[in-house]
Parts: structure tokens; C-alpha cells; sequence
């Protein structure tokens, strides 16, 4: 018979679990469990085996142990863990890719009804159609001021209604009414609200941004800097281009405005003397295309008198 343990030396084995995940896991997902049951829990458990290990407890009981882990090993790292342990929340150690980690742990969600008192984390509304219910529960609607008909025999929903919003308690109504639909609106399961690698916590939303997402705003950035460098005249490597550029302008229109000149200067000079220049160089390269052009119309134009030579074979058409 096994030997039941007190309450002293469950707290003692609690630490030293806590402390020797602390250090044998470096990436840690701290999850909300609430309305999760143990059932559910468990079956998370069984889909995170191998890599993963869900830990649950009191939040004062795991501040504890991780401030005294912190203290003990000097690792002061552990300490951004504790604003996170607010509420009833677990802790996930895992090995494995931390974006499919969460969505392993998003699979286990399970349906539930709408409780009396349960403040709605979704919008509930109830679809239009045929309920079942005879046409004794009118009145029950009515209450609701749901739209409905009777149709052969049952009572029927006419148009959609939003019967509770998000953040409003479900009452004693809304409740019987969605439990004699059947319909479960809500669906729980562990949360993730934050993430913990090696000593730094970032939001979840992090774990879906792509390489593409990456690359993007990692190109605004460099357009920011760039801009900024621009404005103050700093040099960076990013706007050492544009100042070059830049420079070779002021250059070049110093050299135009005044008598100094050099050759790339010149060409720009005679440019400016001698527009037609600009016509020429745009027309030469279509020269070639535009001739056998030309050509074809000539052809053309000598070819037309031979379809009017009907004229000439000694009658008219008024002989």
C-alpha cells in the first residue's frame, strides 16, 4: 500500500520537479486553463508526450520556488516568469518548435454550454430555421424577442439574432434557451498568453510571423533609417548611396551653372546647347523599325491605280 504523503512533502517534491524542469527546459508557454477540466487536461498531456511536459499549480507556490531557483543558481533570467503567474495558468516545458507546440495544444478544445452566470468570450448567435419545439414554447421566444413562426407543427427562428455579445454574463434565459436548441457555443482549452525562451518573454502572436513578414519589416526599418540618416546628413550604410547620388547632382549642377566643367559634364552641357541632340538619340534606335514601315506604304499607294484600271477597257458605265 502506498504510503500517502503530507502536505510538507508534497510542497518539497513540487519545488524540486519545478526547479529541475527550470533547468533542463529553456522554452517555456505559459497557459490559461480556465473552465479546463481534468479530463481535458489529461488528454493534452497524452498529445504533448515526448517533448513536452504541462505543469500545473498554485501561482504562490511556483513564484516561490522559482525566486528561490533564481537566488540558488544566480540565473536571474527565471525571474521575468513571475508577472506571467496571474490567474489559473500552467506552465508547458517543451523541446520542440514552439509554434507547433501551441498549435498541438489548440487542437484540444471541447464545446461547451452556455452556464448561467459565464461571461461570454465569444458572441452567440442563434441561426434561423426549424428548432423541433412544439408550438407551446412561443412564449419562451417571445421573452427573448426572437422572431418566429409556426411552421407544420414546430416553431421555426425567422432571422439570425444575437442573443448574448462578448464580455456579457449569460442569464437564466439565454441559458434554458440554447440549452433546449442544443447548441453549445462556447469551446475551451488551454490558452497561451505568453512565451518564455532563454530568458526572454515575447506575446504568442509572434510564433505565426513568416520569413516573408520578417524580411518586410525588416525592409521598413532599413527605410526608416535610411530616411532619418538622409534628414540629418549621418552616414550609414544605407543611405551611403543616396548621399553619393546626391552629391554627384550637386556636382554636375554646379558644373552646368558655372564655366568649370569635366567630361561627363561636357556631354551634358552639349546636350543642353543643342536639343535636337535629344530628339536624334530618341529616333536612331527606331530607324530601322520605322523605314520597312514607310516602305510598305509607298508599295501600297503605287499598288492602288491597278485596282482602278476597270476604267480603261473601253467602256464606261453610263455607255
Amino acid at each position: 500500500m502506498a504510503i500517502k504523503q503530507s502536505k510538507t512533502e508534497k510542497k518539497v517534491a513540487y519545488d524540486s520537479k519545478l526547479c529541475q524542469l527550470l533547468d533542463e527546459y529553456s522554452q517555456i508557454l505559459i497557459v490559461a486553463a480556465d473552465n479546463v477540466g481534468s479530463n481535458q487536461l489529461q488528454n493534452i498531456r497524452k498529445g504533448l508526450r515526448g517533448d513536452s511536459i504541462v505543469l500545473m499549480g498554485k501561482n504562490t507556490m511556483m513564484k516561490r520556488s522559482i525566486r528561490i531557483h533564481s537566488e540558488k543558481t544566480g540565473n536571474n533570467a527565471f525571474l521575468n516568469l513571475l508577472p506571467l503567474l496571474q490567474g489559473n495558468v500552467g506552465l508547458i516545458f517543451t523541446k520542440g518548435d514552439l509554434k507547433e507546440v501551441s498549435e498541438e495544444v489548440a487542437k484540444y478544445k471541447v464545446g461547451a454550454p452556455a452556464r448561467v452566470g459565464l461571461v461570454a468570450p465569444i458572441d452567440v448567435i442563434v441561426p434561423p430555421g426549424n428548432t423541433g419545439l412544439d408550438p407551446s414554447q412561443t412564449s419562451f421566444f417571445q421573452v427573448l424577442n426572437i422572431p418566429t413562426k409556426i411552421n407544420k407543427g414546430t416553431v421555426e427562428i425567422i432571422t439570425p439574432v444575437e442573443l448574448i455579445k462578448k464580455g456579457e454574463k449569460v442569464g437564466s434565459s439565454e441559458a434554458a434557451l440554447l440549452a433546449k436548441l442544443g447548441i453549445r457555443p462556447f469551446s475551451y482549452g488551454l490558452i497561451v498568453q505568453s512565451v518564455y525562451d532563454e530568458g526572454s518573454v515575447f506575446n504568442p502572436e509572434v510564433l505565426d510571423l513568416t520569413e516573408d513578414d520578417l524580411m518586410e519589416k525588416f525592409a521598413t526599418g532599413v527605410s526608416m533609417v535610411t530616411s532619418l540618416a538622409l534628414a540629418i546628413s549621418y552616414p550609414t550604410l544605407a543611405a551611403a548611396p543616396h548621399m553619393f547620388i546626391n552629391a554627384y547632382k550637386n556636382v554636375l549642377a554646379i558644373a552646368v551653372g558655372t564655366e568649370y566643367s569635366y567630361p561627363h559634364a561636357d556631354e551634358v552641357k552639349e546636350y543642353l546647347k543643342d536639343p535636337s541632340k535629344f530628339a536624334a538619340a530618341a529616333v536612331a534606335p527606331t530607324d530601322s523599325g520605322v523605314a520597312p514601315a514607310t516602305t510598305a506604304v509607298k508599295e501600297e499607294e503605287k499598288e492602288e491605280p491597278a485596282e482602278e484600271s476597270d476604267d480603261d477597257m473601253g467602256f464606261s458605265l453610263f455607255d
